[in-house]
């Protein structure tokens, strides 16, 4: 499988990749000390690039974007024959990427959620992989950040020791933070949204069949329906409509968008 191979879905590039392809190169950029960001988009990170120009060029700038949510790996299979086998989820990443830094001795850094979070997703983390080193974690402020807070956050982290970063702040934020943190952390950042909490316990993730089914967001909108109603009901079935005008060309979806006029320093 190409690793340059990225395809537009309603104009956002998703990369037609596995799991082992993404984790190869994330750890492969961890030792070379170089920059690289990663985010994993269901449908309702596709659709913040649709909706908004300026998110999706930031989406389409990040290095690689995975095909987190079954309905689009099944649009990267049904448009461009790319013949996934399986999505590529954000948590399941989260901890083969784990795996991974544990056995090539690659000390990570978590940033987001709370202290709470933080904490047992640490414990967790150290459980299952004894071996894995935590650089540090630092707790997300749920705010916009000054510009010296970002130098401050970056400064943190570059001076922990990490090789990557793992950010759960939810979407689009993270993909905001990827965006805008990867030139001054210059090593891979990984943005994986509520693996954080399914990780440290606090979130009850899908049943098997249900993910493979494509029904996780049924799940999801069952366990928290006041915070995500909006994205199921409204997004999913847009998602769908628009979908479907791709598939019979009779829209084409631009893939540039606009460069931001300002950075949005969420944190």
């Amino acid at each position: 499988m190409s690793l340059k191979t990225k395809c537009s879905v309603l104009g956002v590039l998703i990369d037609s990749i596995d799991y082992d392809t993404v984790t190869n190169r994330i750890l492969q950029a961890a030792c070379e000390r170089r920059s690289l960001s990663v985010s994993a988009l269901a449908v309702h990170g596709v659709m913040t690039g649709v909706l908004n120009r300026e998110h999706k060029f930031r989406l389409n700038h990040l290095d690689i974007v995975v095909p987190d949510g079954q309905p689009v790996r099944w649009a990267l299979n049904l448009l461009y024959r790319a013949g996934l086998r399986d999505r590529v989820c954000g948590p399941r990443l989260m901890l083969q990427v784990c795996e991974r830094a544990a056995k090539e001795d690659v000390p990570i850094y978590l940033f987001g959620s709370t202290f709470e979070v933080l904490q047992r997703l640490t414990d967790n983390l150290k459980k299952r992989f004894p071996r894995l080193r935590v650089a540090g974690t630092q707790p997300s402020r749920f705010r916009r950040l000054t510009p010296e807070e970002k130098e401050g956050i970056a400064s943190q982290i570059r001076e922990s020791g990490a090789g990557l970063v793992f950010v759960g702040i939810g979407c689009p934020r993270q993909e905001v933070w990827a965006y805008e943190f990867r030139e001054p952390l210059g090593m891979p950042i990984v943005a994986v949204g509520a693996a954080f909490a399914f990780h440290a316990g606090l979130l009850p993730q899908a049943p098997n069949w249900m993910q493979q089914a494509g029904l996780e967001w049924l799940f999801r909108w069952w366990t928290e329906p006041r915070r995500l109603w909006r994205r199921y009901l409204l997004l999913n079935p847009l998602y769908l409509f628009l979908l479907m005008l791709q598939m019979t060309w009779f829209v084409r979806f631009d893939s540039k968008g606009r460069k931001p006029l300002a950075e949005l320093l969420y944190g």
